[in-house]
């Protein structure tokens, strides 16, 4: 069986993909901090990117596919993914890295597609971009890259930010000339899945096929959560739409792996 490693595995990405993943693969992960749920499974790892060597828990587990889904200190983090880099071109392995919508937050006027340039005019941007280019020069069976939009879903963080504000009758923070696309953590693991199980290669943009103005999101998705006039405020950081969206169309992925706003919408509450 295939052994997969998860770096960030008690994450809210990480751990939503090792469950999606476990049944079906030896699925290793990582987690940084203390938690008793996470020391129990002799599949999890403590292991701290700061401080602590990635090549003993690479020789140890020797895994096929590594998938990085870790936040925090971008220095740290650019200084692993090329240490991460030199390892899988030594070694029998694909690195699949989480990256974002962000990486084309530079250009304003239309979404991006897979292929396209990258620019980007924030720190968050250009840090994923500088792993990306790390990553396009090995060859292409050797990576994976999925940009990734705003991500939501009934247990998602920007949902519970939602509901909490919602509860307290406090403002929510809506950009009405933002453009995007967006993604439910459901269907990103599941395309994930399919990416590792068919060992696909190259770029893909995990997001809806479809784009709508931020504030219309929110606006339905607090429909969706029962509550039809929520208190919003419009922050204006442009007089024209600008897009900050990654719409898929050279690696599309089957049909019912791809989505819309509208099951985005949806998945804001459990069933």
């Amino acid at each position: 069986m295939n052994r997969i490693l998860i770096l960030g595995g008690s994450g809210f990405i990480g751990n939503a993909l090792y469950k999606e993943l476990a049944p079906f693969f030896d699925v290793h992960a990582t987690f940084k901090t203390d938690h008793a749920r996470f020391e129990k499974n002799k599949h999890f790892h403590q292991f701290d990117y700061d401080l602590e060597p990635l090549d003993i828990l690479l020789n140890n587990l020797k895994p096929k596919f590594i998938v990085t889904a870790l936040r925090g200190n971008v220095t740290s983090l650019v200084r692993l993914h090329f240490e991460l880099s030199k390892y899988i071109e030594k070694n029998d392995c694909k690195l699949i890295f989480l990256s974002s919508a962000n990486v084309f937050d530079r250009f304003t006027n239309y979404p991006s597609y897979e292929y396209d340039k990258t620019l980007s005019e924030s720190s968050y941007g250009r840090f994923k971009i500088k792993i990306e280019n790390e990553l396009l020069r090995k060859p292409s069976a050797k990576y994976v890259i999925c940009r990734i939009p705003m991500i939501y879903g009934a247990r998602s963080p920007r949902v519970h930010e939602i509901k909490a504000l919602l509860n307290l009758n406090k403002a929510i923070d809506v950009f009405p000339n933002v453009v995007i696309n967006a993604t439910h953590i459901n269907k990103l693991v599941q395309q994930l899945h399919y990416i590792i199980n068919r060992r696909r290669r190259g770029v893909f943009h995990l997001g809806s096929n479809d784009l709508i103005h931020h504030i219309d999101l929110v606006k339905d998705i607090c429909l969706q959560l029962g509550h039809p006039q929520p208190l919003l405020k419009q922050i204006f950081d442009s007089n024209q739409d600008r897009y900050l969206a990654v719409l898929p169309k050279d690696n599309m992925l089957p049909k019912h792996l791809q989505l819309y706003v509208e099951e985005v919408v949806k998945s804001s509450v459990v069933i």
